[in-house]
């Protein structure tokens, strides 16, 4: 279940209860505000697209915090053919993901098989691990 004030399209609540029966909360941001979030949690003087934040196990409590950047779902999507709904949808299993524990910087391709089994059962576009992967070729 997500937790959330704004519009979000439906399918990121059928993704949550495929990967969790825990909550989650989600907020949509515009590039300045993602840009002050990273610089402020990170260290990092730069916008990015989506960041995750897990929080410690409590009852009753949210796993983590979702953060996706609108204007950079915006343009991925019209630079890659797809919908923001779907852009959405694979930031926010992307970030759902590191808050469940994964992380693709340090795991076998646990994360990016995982991102997959989402993706094909949702019939989303290609993941970020896999784009990433790509451009690197």
């Amino acid at each position: 279940m997500i937790l959330c004030e704004d519009d979000y399209p439906r399918i990121l609540d059928q993704i949550c209860d495929y990967l969790t029966a825990g909550e989650v909360e989600l907020s949509f941001v515009d590039a300045e505000e993602m840009k002050e979030i990273n610089v402020r949690q990170r260290g990092i003087y730069e916008t990015t697209d989506v960041l995750s934040f897990p929080l410690e196990m409590q009852l009753h409590a949210p796993l983590g915090c979702i953060v996706i950047n609108t204007e950079l779902v915006a343009a991925k999507a019209a630079e890659l053919g797809h919908c923001k709904d779907d852009e959405t949808a694979l930031l926010f299993t992307h970030g759902l993901l590191h808050v469940l524990g994964y992380d693709h910087e340090s795991d076998a391709g646990e994360m990016r098989a995982k991102e997959c089994e989402v993706i094909e059962k949702f019939g989303l576009p290609k993941s970020l691990i896999v784009r990433v992967e790509e451009s690197e070729r």
